[in-house]
């Protein structure tokens, strides 16, 4: 992944060339991570291009702000208007967004009332997060020996920066051994989610899913899937899930917004089902597909065309 450097900017309400998209180093977000943050994807469809699932999106980015008492000074609307500006700006088919909510420039220190809450747009191109063959053969994972957070600490129900400190920690100790990415544990040793994915289970036809008292981020496409796999007629059962259920399970995959429906062909050096994508995963995979790319009905409403 690289950006385009010729790219624009949207800047509280202002379009800037990406060269003068900074921010000063003495800014609240630098020194204490306060910062929010979505990943939304934008596809090219048969009808031209559309985000997905951007209403969504854009009510988390509020609902995380809400719970670090950041007050965004746009509407959702507002929002919802720019994200899709920004791919007719950038003249793009198809790209990454990501908006991001952040204290800026003002009096240091843990209390961050002084500072001021700048919000910022930007857009690259990003393929497949978990490599090319990953939505067909799938990936080896391990069992991450980081946990996700303890209740009561942070709130996983926002999506912050500060977060992925242990993602990016989950993250490096997996490719350090050789894996592509890792599964973290909940403080009980139940299972959660992997740095940037959350995480199903299949066994014996039923469609398992961590709930979000496991330190989950509640993900759009987490939800997306529930929604497929239930129309198609599998039973969904969010529910506290252990570690080994992992190992015996008929097949594994990840979800996300980068991740897309990633299957996991291998945990701990130990094979899921046949060690590729499963059938199940396949056919909701397939359903997905289908709506990201409008060669089938989109019948929740969930592409914002441009």
């Amino acid at each position: 992944m690289s950006f385009d450097e010729q790219a624009k900017v949207w800047k509280n309400g202002k379009w800037i060339a990406w060269k003068d998209a900074t921010t000063h180093l003495a800014s609240h977000v630098i020194h204490y991570g306060s910062s929010l943050f979505e990943g939304i994807r934008c596809y090219k469809t048969k009808k031209g291009s559309a985000i997905f699932r951007l209403k969504e999106h854009t009510e988390r980015l509020f609902d995380s702000a809400k719970i670090y008492r950041m007050e965004i000074p746009y509407t959702q609307d507002e929002i919802n208007a720019a994200c899709l500006d920004i791919i007719r700006q950038n003249n793009y088919t198809e790209a990454y967004i990501r908006p991001v909510v952040y204290r800026g420039y003002g009096p240091l220190g843990v209390n961050p009332s002084g500072c001021p809450v700048e919000v910022v747009i930007m857009t690259w191109k990003w393929g497949a997060y978990l490599g090319k063959e990953a939505l067909e053969k799938g990936v080896d994972v391990r069992v991450s020996s980081w946990n996700r957070f303890a209740p009561n600490t942070v709130p996983t129900l926002a999506k912050a920066g500060s977060n992925y400190m242990s993602s990016q920690l989950i993250k490096m100790e997996a490719v350090r051994d050789g894996y592509v990415e890792g599964i973290a544990l909940t403080t009980d040793g139940t299972l959660s989610e992997g740095s940037g994915e959350n995480l199903f289970v299949i066994r014996k036809g039923k469609i398992h899913t961590p709930p979000m008292s496991s330190a989950i981020l509640p993900g759009i496409t987490r939800d997306s899937v529930m929604t497929i796999a239930k129309e198609l007629g599998y039973e969904v059962i969010e529910e506290v899930l252990p570690r080994e259920i992992l190992y015996i399970a008929d097949e594994v995959f990840f979800t996300g917004t980068a991740a897309e429906v990633s299957p996991i062909r291998s945990v701990d050096k130990i094979q899921i089902g046949a060690g590729s994508r499963g059938p199940i995963t396949k056919v909701i995979q397939d359903r997905l597909f289908q709506i990201l790319t409008a060669e089938g009905e989109d019948t929740y409403g969930w592409l914002s065309h441009i």
